[in-house]
């Protein structure tokens, strides 16, 4: 599954606002629903804004975000083993930074679209 979120693949061109069709391919679906698993946790979207301007200490994000060191530590090796994060040791500490940017904007466009979703009227 790693393998395919790896994989950058013209798959879901054209580009989300270019008004042509957009196809995507199996493969594409298996690479969305793998970041999305990675995303669907509040303490991992907290987490990943929480470091969006450089990298930070596990102490850093716990004290910021008001988490337990453990959940933190959890969270952290899932969002690693996504690949949303990066890692890097200096002496005994190890610090943790986004990998990709592009993270910030899916947030803020899933954010809009939720917004914009919520405010419509519902009928069921």
């Amino acid at each position: 599954m790693v393998k395919s979120a790896k994989k950058h693949s013209s798959a879901a061109h054209p580009a989300p606002h270019s008004g042509g069709e957009r196809q995507l391919t199996p493969e594409a679906f298996q690479t969305v629903a793998f970041l999305a698993r990675s995303l669907s946790d509040v303490n991992r979207l907290r987490i990943l804004y929480c470091i969006r301007n450089g990298h930070k200490s596990v102490s850093a994000i716990v004290e910021e975000l008001g988490l337990s060191q453990p959940l933190v530590s959890h969270h952290l090796k899932e969002l690693k083993h996504s690949l949303l994060v990066k890692v890097e040791r200096k002496g005994p500490f190890i610090y943790y930074e986004l990998s990709d940017t592009r993270v910030l904007d899916v947030m803020e466009r899933l954010n809009c679209m939720g917004r914009d979703l919520l405010s419509r009227p519902r009928v069921f």
